[in-house]
């Protein structure tokens, strides 16, 4: 309850003096419209994954270094952060994008297509921007020049953090949030709060959408072994059957979820992605894996079904005449959005957007490594509109039909660049 009335109150405080803001930013992210449009479809036509993004974080560093800003090229692989000195003050603000493409073979018919193809873990495949970050890139690298071109109404310091391989290191790398942080992107100077967007395909142009608290889900990946005793199809008692093992062990997950999770607290997703075993017809083999993930939006109950899981698995197994083990890989914390921060800064999303655009929603179990940044300093993340008007089933995202409409850049960059100079001026 404290929470609710401390935002109502930052939002009556600063609704007070949102006229008093200066219109010029909105007037010089009008400008460069074309521009930001035009970067995004480079970075879509030339897509890089994650921990590859060399000819992305070129170009991004070579438009902070003409903007006149101290750049740091090569942080956590291919990241590049640029820091923007304003008025004195000892204030700090951090705006984040990510800048990775995923494996896959886009099908929009554009003339500024992915074309590009790569091997991923052994597999030929496309590479494209299938989640929006190209759009990210070009809304960061706007802000950053409308930011540098009024640098006077900055009371402080702004730090754009382009960040590598928020989809996932490839195996057997360190990357993406989590390794910025280790290298030192929130220090030197210091952050004080960050803010990061993600443009949605599901949301119509010039919306914006919001919630505080947990607001993306915590994302494990797990696997399971299951070991039992190979023999012959036509004679399955004289082995164990590890498919039947690993049958028993997926209906027995699915139980923590719909009897031991307190769903009132949050949602909570426990699923089996890839299922590897066997290799005919008549032979029932000696082991299976499992590979799945495991979203939360609640920490204790985070906790429990982690607990649950490690219990359950050898126990089913044994059960059964067998044995198998679990392991379970962190890939992101709950990204939650600061109360008092959120509250402070909800004005200024209904300043730039209007009132009416800014919508409050239900929480989503996806994942988003934004959050090992707010583990560590206060952050706000926020969703943009990106579906085209008169669409009625956008694509989703991940998949190779995935569409962003470039007239929702231009709200992007007028948000970004507004929240980091109403953050410094409070």
């Amino acid at each position: 309850m404290k929470n609710i009335y401390l935002i109502l109150f930052c939002m009556f405080s600063l609704t007070l003096n949102a006229q008093e803001r200066d219109p010029e930013i909105v007037a010089a992210a009008e400008e460069i419209e074309g521009q930001v449009i035009e970067w995004r479809r480079n970075f879509h036509q030339n897509p890089e994954l994650s921990n590859r993004e060399f000819k992305t974080a070129e170009k991004i560093a070579e438009h902070l270094k003409n903007l006149g800003m101290e750049v740091q090229t090569k942080v956590a692989k291919t990241g590049v952060v640029g820091i923007l000195k304003g008025n004195n003050s000892d204030k700090v603000v951090a705006l984040r994008a990510d800048i990775d493409a995923l494996p896959v073979t886009e099908r929009n018919d554009l003339p500024f297509k992915s074309e590009v193809t790569t091997q991923f873990l052994g597999t030929e495949t496309g590479v494209m921007h299938a989640c929006g970050h190209d759009t990210h890139i070009a809304i960061l690298m706007g802000a950053a020049e409308v930011l540098s071109k009024n640098k006077d109404k900055i009371n402080g310091t702004v730090k754009f953090i382009f960040q590598p391989a928020e989809e996932g290191a490839p195996p057997g790398e360190e990357g993406g949030a989590a390794l910025m942080i280790k290298e030192g992107v929130l220090e030197n100077p210091d952050v004080d709060a960050i803010f990061g967007l993600h443009i949605n395909s599901a949301t119509p142009v010039g919306t914006i959408r919001y919630k505080p608290e947990g607001t993306m889900a915590a994302v494990e990946r797990f696997v399971i072994n299951v070991q039992g005793k190979q023999t012959h199809g036509s004679a399955p008692w004289s082995g164990v059957d590890p498919i039947l093992i690993s049958a028993k062990i997926i209906d027995g997950l699915q139980t923590i979820i719909s009897r031991e999770s307190s769903l009132v607290d949050g949602a909570a997703v426990i699923s089996v992605g890839k299922i590897t075993s066997g290799v005919r017809f008549n032979i029932i083999p000696e082991s299976a894996e499992m590979i799945g993930t495991i979203r939360t939006l609640d920490p204790d109950m985070k906790e429990l079904i982690l607990k649950r899981m490690q219990e359950m698995v050898p126990a089913i197994a044994e059960a059964y005449g067998g044995t198998a083990t679990i392991e379970i890989e962190n890939k992101t914390a709950i990204t939650y959005n600061d109360p008092q921060l959120t509250g402070q800064m909800l004005p200024t999303l209904q300043y730039i957007a209007g009132a009416e655009k800014v919508e409050l929603v239900k929480p989503t179990t996806g994942g988003e490594d934004f959050s090992f940044f707010q583990e560590k300093v206060p952050g706000f993340y926020f969703f943009l509109g990106g579906q085209p008007e008169g669409t009625t089933e956008p694509a989703p995202h991940h998949t190779p039909d995935f569409f962003i409409d470039d007239s929702g850049l231009t709200l992007g960059v007028k948000v970004m660049s507004q929240l980091a100079i109403d953050y410094l001026n409070q």
